[in-house]
């Protein structure tokens, strides 16, 4: 990224990372699956085939908490008929009228599919029990701006299991930041294009307190869901969809324009998906079953790119011509993996690598992989946007260089050396590392000790890095600028010269 910075420090006047959509869930965990649904009536005497009579005053506690709350703001509920109707831009419009001090917004309505259960009774085994059920009921949307996470809303269902889905955009809480630090900025719908202080602005969005997100979460459920309380229950919240952003601020549109264009008509073409999952931080491998790839669209605002893997993606496109905005989202939070603390079945307890918990306490956590994920992909911008730069580091690592008095060769990516680059900055070895059995398999006809000289070699041509007094390797910044910058180098141009050969 200090590269791009450093080529573009003129044009650009600033660089912003930080949350964008995070969707979180929330559950009632005695009420979630049947099983737990149906013990919960059992262990208040109710009938299970009295259910749907238990849960009919639920409902009408939140019809009329609903019709309460839009009374005491002097709001109408507004019923939404169709799936097509876009709620974000209706309550844009009531914004407009209304203005943008703390508290409630709007409400909608619609009829929705939501999760049930269903009375039945096995003649087998003569046990009575619930069973899920689908179906559809009332849904409220209650749109609010809370005084430290900006415009948010919450989803309520009118009917038990009450599972809530709440919604906050990463920039609105950032401008309710800088508004309250005194910091000059300009929104414009869901990005910053002017901040008077990018670095105390960075400050504030890597400030996160779980915990205080937690308590928000659980008054806003107390306030717009009340029947928790008749319930005695609290509820569990986890992610269910989560973006971050790295903006790149332009000062003018004619600068982003021509840097844009060029980056946009090598990348989809030069990504490959070994490089998407490098990117994500993830292992592709033979067993892996999941759609892999580019994608490109046209859209109103403007032209996009989308590297998928799976339920994760990264996507790169141009906000209003000023931003240039590199995205990652994730649609299963559990795709990326982390060391942590990991409790075994007979008890005990191993720190290793395991996929990111769905809990909201893995935001941390998610922020650091989400955050390397966008460098990532920005240091192979970097590469793509300047083949001179990469022509240089590939003719740096060509040459024979000597140490201690004795002379250890360069490296010619287009030679067999490709396949070796390849394997280094596969995406298992960018978190994990790699030791010199990683490299046995890609480079099968070589002895271990064979293996050993050329991790010498890699390290000496600055490639790889050693960790402390282990023998695991990782692959240092050089190493990754050659490998982008051959892939870039062969992808286009060698082999559409050859081609047309």
């Amino acid at each position: 990224m200090v590269s791009l910075l450093e080529r573009y420090q003129n044009q650009i006047s600033g660089v912003l990372s930080c949350w964008d959509r995070v969707i979180v869930r929330g559950t009632l965990p005695g009420l979630c699956f049947a099983d737990g649904m149906t013990s919960y009536l059992r262990a208040h005497g109710i009938r299970i085939f009295d259910y749907p009579r238990w849960a009919e005053p639920l409902r009408d506690q939140l019809r009329a908490n609903a019709q309460r709350l839009a009374q005491q703001h002097g709001i109408e509920i507004e019923f939404v008929r169709k799936a097509s109707v876009r709620k974000e831009a209706r309550v844009k419009e009531v914004l407009a009228k209304r203005g943008d001090h703390p508290g409630l917004v709007h409400i909608l309505s619609a009829m929705e599919a939501c999760a049930s259960y269903k009375p039945w009774h096995d003649k087998t085994t003569h046990r009575t029990f619930l069973e899920p059920d689908g179906g559809k009921c009332l849904h409220y949307y209650f749109y609010f701006i809370d005084q430290e996470l900006g415009l948010c809303h919450l989803r309520v269902p009118t009917w038990c299991p009450f599972r809530l889905q709440f919604y906050f955009n990463g920039h609105n809480q950032m401008a309710a930041k800088l508004s309250e630090a005194g910091i000059e900025h300009k929104l414009l719908d869901n990005a910053f294009i002017h901040i008077a202080d990018f670095e105390a602005a960075q400050r504030l969005a890597d400030e996160l307190v779980i915990a205080r997100l937690h308590r928000a979460l659980d008054r806003f459920a107390r306030r717009y869901c009340p029947v928790i309380q008749r319930l005695g229950l609290d509820y569990h919240w986890t992610l269910m969809q989560v973006e971050y952003a790295t903006d790149i601020v332009f000062r003018h549109q004619s600068d982003l324009a021509p840097v844009y264009e060029a980056i946009t008509r090598t990348a989809i073409h030069a990504v490959k998906p070994d490089q998407v999952a490098t990117f994500l931080g993830r292992k592709l491998s033979g067993n892996y079953r999941d759609e892999v790839g580019n994608d490109f669209s046209t859209r109103i605002e403007g032209t996009r790119i989308r590297h998928h893997m799976g339920p994760a993606s990264i996507k790169m496109y141009d906000k209003f011509g000023l931003v240039l905005r590199i995205e990652t989202t994730a649609n299963d939070v559990s795709f990326f993996k982390h060391h942590r603390k990991v409790e075994q079945r007979d008890g005990t307890t191993v720190y290793k690598l395991a996929p990111l918990r769905k809990t909201i306490y893995s935001l941390g956590d998610l922020r650091e992989l989400l955050v390397a994920a966008n460098r990532r992909y920005v240091d192979f911008l970097c590469a793509l946007d300047d083949p001179s730069a990469g022509t240089q580091v590939l003719n740096k690592v060509s040459q024979t260089k000597t140490e201690q008095g004795r002379s250890y060769k360069g490296f010619n990516f287009f030679s067999a050396n490709q396949h070796l680059f390849e394997t280094l900055v596969r995406g298992e070895h960018t978190i994990q590392g790699l030791r010199n059995a990683d490299l046995r398999r890609p480079l099968p006809h070589q002895s271990p000790g064979q293996i050993s000289r050329l991790i010498k070699r890699l390290r000496v041509h600055g490639l790889l890095k050693r960790v402390g007094r282990t023998y695991k390797y990782y692959v240092t910044e050089l190493g990754r600028r050659v490998i982008l910058a051959g892939l870039e180098l062969k992808e286009l141009f060698l082999i559409p010269a050859l081609a047309r050969a």
